[in-house]
């Protein structure tokens, strides 16, 4: 690609980076100056970043460098420059989690995650814009601007969210890895709709001290990476445990839920998933038809536990104060929850622990369920302006994905479209809570058996 400085990781992911940078083939530094080089050719256009942090970033690079030239070795993502979503609060940086409010105080100081990404070596390129507080599943952002999903270089189309920057940015191979976050699938729905992989960890894996609380229930911190791979190698070294290896597909018994997550799904994404399902089984995977009907109950629990525990983090008042400010969107969702019963929010609440178990009764003899991510492909922003039509765009935006946080579970989301679709197609696993390194295993051989995802061309961007 003419002009356009390599993506340092492309070929060969954060292993053969790893190699090549104790080989001496590459160094932190240059690989950090080729994204940097990268990022200012791009973002423009494609505005993943918030913040980029070019001098803080060289230096970190350099000191990497010459941390390994005495022998100091961090481990494999030693050098590997990442960016982190702006809900994260990274010292020397600013932090706005999507909003023109003054939120520095509710997040704090740099968390336990960001420092064990510094502990491994990581190099922090800067902060991806997110979707306000988190509030929003499509990537449309008013208050601080929406990122230009890299396949398509005529329409603006959306990014999904909240970590929409952390998808662009990903996709756009402006970074090694991504940081985001998870609440209702906002961390799976741009790895679907940008082309990426998307791990959702289970709530409380990973600390979220220095992060915007949106949900304390649901909020958990995820990754996206290139592929299954690298989102397993990141894994294993931010949490010490060994990292997962391939499932033998003959091995898997996969639930194929008969309702719900396959209905109304764009022609597009069906022939994808039918083609993915079809490889699956002729690989030897069983897929069993289960129902789920607990899932629909997301739409209940939802509306009601997030907006009233983000009223919560954000103070009643300082949130009516500050509605002009907000996003308009955002700000109605948020202000909608001001006038809650506690005992609605408190029946969520305990319904949601009922469907916990309900859900790990229903897993019980199966590996993971598997469906689409997103039932559709990524739509045009101006398909967003009519204010009505746009929040039944986003609530079928999460149909897929809310449900498993609901159920507690955690999972991934693997590209399999631009083949036979003309935009990026998400595939879902879900599994038990706690069985992360599980889910990351029968992506691999999912990701084995189906082939690399192409990426977007980036050449129309320049």
């Amino acid at each position: 690609m003419a002009n356009l400085p390599d993506d340092s990781l492309a070929t060969d992911g954060i292993r053969g980076f790893g190699r090549r940078l104790r080989q001496g083939e590459v160094t932190a530094e240059a690989a950090t100056q080729a994204y940097l080089r990268r990022i200012e050719a791009l973002d423009a256009k494609l505005g993943a970043y918030q913040h980029v942090a070019a001098e803080l970033a060289m230096t970190s690079a350099r000191s990497i460098d010459a941390m390994l030239a005495s022998g100091t070795d961090l481990g494999p993502l030693m050098g590997v420059p990442v960016a982190i979503k702006d809900l994260l609060a990274v010292e020397g940086m600013p932090t706005t989690a999507g909003s023109q409010m003054e939120v520095g105080d509710l997040i704090g100081e740099e968390g336990s995650f960001v420092k064990s990404l510094r502990e491994a070596g990581c190099v922090i390129l800067g902060k991806t814009k997110a979707v306000e507080f988190g509030l929003g599943a499509v990537g449309i952002s008013a208050a601080r601007g929406t990122p230009w999903n890299p396949w398509d270089t005529d329409i603006h189309r959306v990014p999904g969210g909240s970590s929409s920057g952390s998808g662009v940015a990903m996709a756009a191979g402006l970074c090694g890895f991504a940081i985001g976050s998870d609440t209702g699938g906002s961390v799976r729905i741009p790895a679907a709709l940008n082309g990426t992989f998307g791990l959702k960890t289970t709530v409380g894996l990973w600390a979220t001290d220095g992060v915007m609380r949106l949900s304390p229930t649901f909020d958990s911190i995820g990754l996206l990476t290139a592929c299954a791979e690298d989102a397993a190698i990141a894994f294993a070294a931010l949490t010490g445990k060994p990292e997962p290896r391939p499932i033998a597909l003959d091995k898997l018994r996969l639930g194929q839920p008969s309702d719900y997550f396959f209905n109304d799904l764009d022609p597009d994404v069906e022939a994808c998933t039918t083609a993915a399902l079809g490889t699956l089984k002729a690989g030897g995977a069983t897929l069993a038809p289960i129902t789920v009907p607990e899932a629909a109950e997301r739409e209940t629990i939802m509306p009601v536990v997030i907006p009233t525990e983000l009223n919560a983090v954000l103070g009643r008042e300082y949130l009516q104060a500050n509605l002009d400010k907000m996003d308009p969107v955002i700000a109605a969702r948020a202000s909608g929850a001001s006038d809650t019963l506690a005992a609605d929010y408190i029946s969520c609440i305990w319904r949601q622990r009922e469907l916990i178990e309900i859900a790990r009764e229903r897993m019980q003899g199966l590996d993971a369920w598997i469906s689409p991510t997103v039932a559709a492909l990524p739509a045009p922003v101006a398909a967003f302006d009519d204010f009505e039509t746009g929040l039944a765009m986003a609530f079928a935006i999460t149909r897929n994905t809310q449900p498993g946080n609901v159920f507690d579970q955690c999972g991934v989301s693997l590209s399999i479209g631009g083949t036979t679709a003309p935009l990026p197609v998400g595939l879902q696993l879900m599994c038990n809570p706690g069985d992360d390194a599980k889910a990351l295993s029968i992506a691999l051989s999912i990701e084995q058996a189906l082939g690399p995802s192409p990426r977007p061309n980036l050449a129309a961007f320049l």
